[in-house]
């Protein structure tokens, strides 16, 4: 098994070291973008390879100011760059996460990002055993893990139309809302339309979760039984 042999003497990085570094970044950005490229994420193969690659060229950045310095009698701390790539790091990933109505997305390729610029400075200092068997596994997390999770009881929510008439609009969407909240249900899609018997409010409502179905015809129950509600009609689907 390949080791870091650097660390076995007080020798600063040369030049074909320095190019091993950067290409095992490039190589942990390009594995872990392509499969996020192929997801059709929002980040995927170029830029988890940039983010890789600036993480390690600053970790061997902090190595060379090391080196250098402590040869005029410095003690300068070669990790401080590095710990401020995994803080910055954060902000690039925050523009991938998107808020679609109740729902959030891009998280994981947030997350995704700060590991591969924690795999990067990994590779900057010249850790290849750590950064490969960090890709190794992060890559098994996106893919493996992934297709259980789609298994996981629960996984796929319940999503119903409901069409409610009511005199009372506002009356009725305070208790659509109080619903809602006590069946952990998201509202989607809410709209009003003006009649002359009333209004009708049309919207959609999704029961992600266990006891999807449950909570589903307990949300249906509660609102029938609410005074708000004339007539309450549904459509359930399957998302």
């Amino acid at each position: 098994m390949v080791t870091d042999f650097l660390h076995s003497f007080d020798l600063e990085p040369g030049i074909w070291d320095i190019c091993l570094r950067l290409l095992c970044a490039m190589v942990v950005g390009l594995v872990i973008g392509t499969e996020r490229e192929y997801s059709n994420r929002p980040a995927g193969m170029r830029t988890h390879i940039l983010v890789a690659l600036g993480a390690c060229v600053v970790s061997i950045t902090g190595q060379m100011i090391f080196y250098e310095y402590r040869a005029m009698g410095g003690t300068p701390d070669p990790a401080r760059l590095s710990a401020q790539v995994i803080t910055g790091v954060g902000f690039l990933g925050a523009g991938t996460i998107l808020r679609e109505g109740a729902t959030v997305k891009g998280l994981t390729t947030a997350a995704s990002l700060w590991t591969v610029a924690c795999l990067g400075t990994a590779c900057g200092y010249g850790y290849y055993t750590i950064a490969l068997a960090g890709m190794i596994f992060m890559l098994i997390t996106l893919t493996i893990l992934e297709l259980l999770q789609h298994h996981l009881p629960g996984r796929v929510p319940e999503m119903v139309k409901y069409e409610l008439h009511t005199h009372d609009i506002v009356a009725a969407l305070k208790v659509i809302d109080a619903v809602a909240q006590s069946q952990r249900a998201h509202i989607l899609e809410t709209l009003a339309e003006k009649t002359d018997a009333g209004h009708i409010l049309r919207f959609q409502a999704t029961f992600p979760g266990i006891h999807s179905r449950k909570r589903s015809e307990q949300f249906f129950a509660s609102l029938v039984a609410a005074p708000e509600c004339e007539s309450l009609n549904r459509d359930a689907t399957a998302v």
